[in-house]
């Protein structure tokens, strides 16, 4: 399908995906929601690395440091497809004639790299079974909700966000697309020690990538020289990144994404939170974050 013909896609009516179902407790779209038993049995290989973390939270930046990992650096072998076509999405489902996340990854050969938003106990049981390694990455809540609340106003995939104030309390109860951060960070973060998990954070990789990068090569068995090395950081940076039509979302049409409401490569700072939160929105989160997040060994940084 041409990029033209792309652009002229209309997103067809069961697809604006503002009507939710939940499932196991957790917010989804109706159409992932109907599909739920073809996700759940999907089967997974002993060979696949599945990237997945919380919405906003880095994933796309994985994804393209994992897909130039895996091609040596060579940045038009990464560029020969859009990456939910490269790494397919495993829940979600996009226009016809566009293909649906399951669809692409049961037709695609070995080794795959797939993606998924779900909480740790809504992964298919096939990944446990099979082994299979896992990229999780992790941002700061307070970035996420900002990076989350703009993704919702350009996004027609996704419900309407409604007012800044009204998302916030949105957010904090959980009643958002793959439900609550605290349960999904958590999940993931308890799981990392009984499987083939690398749990990584986004404040980190964007304190220093050539360190993140480096374990995500070693966890991946991969070897790099300095100069691959060099080329994957230079490539993945948010400036480049935000350029890469294979990359940026800009490839899909206006009626699905509308980037003049906001790009979908924002701004990928962390501390942009402190932009839109009033200093009692900001009291109010702290103590309703504390209660969430008792108990767990996790800490994140909310600015480096």
């Amino acid at each position: 399908m041409s990029l033209e013909e792309m652009k002229d896609l209309k997103l067809d009516e069961k697809y604006r995906q503002l009507e939710t179902k939940e499932v196991k407790g957790i917010l989804l779209t109706k159409i992932t929601s109907d599909n739920w038993d073809k996700i759940w049995n999907f089967q997974a290989r002993p060979d696949d690395l599945l990237i997945a973390s919380y919405a906003k939270a880095g994933t796309t930046w994985t994804q393209e440091i994992v897909d130039m990992i895996q091609n040596d650096g060579d940045v038009q072998k990464c560029q020969r497809a859009n990456t939910y076509d490269r790494q397919p999405f495993i829940e979600w489902s996009l226009p016809p004639p566009l293909n649906s996340g399951l669809d692409l990854a049961n037709k695609m050969p070995s080794p795959r790299t797939l993606k998924t938003h779900l909480p740790v106990h809504m992964l298919p049981p096939s990944f446990w079974k099979e082994n299979s390694k896992i990229i999780y990455v992790a941002r700061n809540a307070k970035d996420c909700l900002v990076s989350y609340y703009h993704f919702s106003r350009m996004n027609k995939m996704v419900p309407d966000p409604g007012t800044w104030e009204e998302y916030v309390e949105t957010f904090k109860a959980g009643k958002v697309l793959w439900g609550s951060w605290y349960d999904h960070v958590k999940g993931w973060w308890e799981a990392k020690d009984q499987h083939r998990i690398l749990y990584l954070f986004y404040e980190d990789m964007k304190e220093d990538p050539k360190r993140e990068i480096q374990k995500i090569l070693k966890f991946l068995e991969k070897d790099s020289s300095e100069e691959v090395l060099n080329k994957i950081i230079y490539n993945t940076s948010f400036d480049v990144m935000k350029q890469n039509p294979m990359a940026n979302y800009t490839t899909l049409p206006s009626s699905i994404m509308d980037h003049s409401i906001s790009p979908f490569m924002r701004k990928g700072m962390p501390g942009d939170w402190k932009n839109y939160f009033t200093v009692a929105q900001n009291e109010e989160f702290d103590r309703d974050y504390q209660k969430k997040m008792a108990g767990s060994t996790l800490t994140f940084r909310t600015e480096i």
